[in-house]
């Protein structure tokens, strides 16, 4: 599952094509980390690929063409195949927002490659490059939110004991309401999720550019 921020309408261009790529690699990242763990579900219905046809959802990709932000279809795992169902579990969950996050690594190389051999972005690009890095920062971020039906909950999930595992399931289903109603209603928004944000997004951002500053110069 995917989360959005607000744009000017000139960048929607660069939010939508950023998306694109965000949305194929999470969710292959899913699948391959699925195949190699045992469960071949996501590659019998042709998700082990990087094509995103394959990946994004007809609704969620309209949004992501007329508005900025979508979501992709999620990828079909059965723990049954897993030899270690909460270890591949975890690793699963958390391979999507991981591939997000390199994803992030890989435009601040880009960015700082090219400014170290001396070439000049221009705006145009230079603005998509910020809007690839910090979108997916926000998607590694968001993604990693212990809320269902996004993959911090399913790693929640497989650490708890299994027990506590049955009661959440229990009530997950009141767990999306309250995810929806935190992400969708302003007030509670912005008392919740925009103060995480705002102090962890800045702080993974910087934490990178001054890695990746340090690497190149």
């Amino acid at each position: 599952m995917e989360g959005f921020l607000a744009y000017p309408i000139k960048w929607i261009p660069y939010v939508a094509i950023t998306l694109v790529f965000a949305f194929t690699l999470h969710e292959f990242a899913h699948a391959y980390t699925a195949y190699k763990f045992g469960d071949e579900t996501a590659k019998r219905q042709g998700r082990l690929t990087l094509n995103p046809l394959q990946h994004l959802d007809p609704f969620g990709t309209i949004l992501i063409l007329i508005a900025g932000f979508g979501w992709a279809r999620p990828v079909p795992v059965n723990r049954y195949f897993f030899k270690k169902p909460r270890l591949a579990g975890i690793l699963v969950s958390a391979a999507g927002p991981l591939s997000n996050l390199l994803l992030a690594c890989v435009g601040f190389i880009i960015g700082y490659g090219l400014s170290r051999m001396g070439i000049i972005l221009n705006d145009n690009f230079n603005d998509f490059l910020n809007i690839f890095i910090q979108l997916n920062i926000v998607l590694f971020i968001f993604n990693l939110l212990p809320l269902p039906p996004l993959d911090g909950y399913r790693i929640v999930e497989d650490l708890v004991p299994t027990d506590v595992r049955a009661k959440m399931t229990q009530y997950e289903q009141y767990g999306v309401l309250i995810f929806l109603i935190l992400v969708l209603i302003p007030p509670l928004n912005n008392m919740t999720i925009q103060p995480l944000f705002n102090i962890i997004i800045p702080w993974v951002a910087g934490t990178l550019s001054n890695f990746f500053y340090g690497v190149f110069f």
